[in-house]
């Protein structure tokens, strides 16, 4: 889990973001197929066995609220299948908060540039940088992702094959100047 997972909001309590609740769910089923093979009196194992699919359904009610038909919409992103079309109509009904469904379709080989670009401005800081080292990302996209100082982005941007020369050129001549400073400490 990335530290990021843990979006804060208004202050309070951190947000659990699909990526957590899609971990926490995967976990339990690996636990549900350890059980299944331990040698706990029957009663017991039933037991186990109830509460860990309770808790695997909550789970799965869970990413549901936020994104419906949830596990459908993931399996077609990771389809091999899956059209640029089909992408760019995922992202467009994914609500922001979705971040596991968003940050595999900014990995996905067919989408689109334009896509790419919808979700270089998503806040998720994972999806943005896959964006720029995506090769389908178009040089406006990129030229605007290398902009954010806040993040790597720009490191990425400089080793994208799009990314346009002379912006490519500025990016790798900074990088050679903080490798410098770095071996002047």
């Amino acid at each position: 889990m990335r530290r990021s997972d843990l979006v804060q909001n208004d202050g309070n309590s951190p947000q659990r973001t699909t990526q957590i609740v899609f971990g926490e769910r995967q976990h339990l089923l690996r636990v549900l197929d350890s059980l299944e093979g331990t040698q706990l009196p029957p009663a017991r194992r039933n037991h186990e066995r109830r509460v860990l699919e309770e808790l695997i359904h909550a789970r799965t009610k869970e990413l549901n609220e936020v994104n419906a038909s949830w596990d459908e919409k993931v399996g077609m992103v990771l389809s091999a299948e899956a059209s640029p079309e089909q992408l760019e109509k995922l992202v467009k009904q994914a609500p922001k908060s979705d971040f596991y469904l968003l940050r595999l379709i900014s990995e996905h080989p067919k989408v689109s540039a334009k896509t790419l670009s919808r979700l270089a401005r998503h806040p998720y800081g994972a999806i943005r940088e896959n964006v720029a080292r995506h090769p389908n990302a178009d040089p406006a996209t990129l030229a605007w992702l290398s902009r954010d100082r806040s993040q790597p982005l720009w490191y990425l941007v400089a080793f994208n094959p799009n990314t346009p020369s002379t912006l490519r050129r500025k990016l790798q001549e900074r990088l050679r100047k903080l490798g410098e400073t770095a071996a002047t400490k």
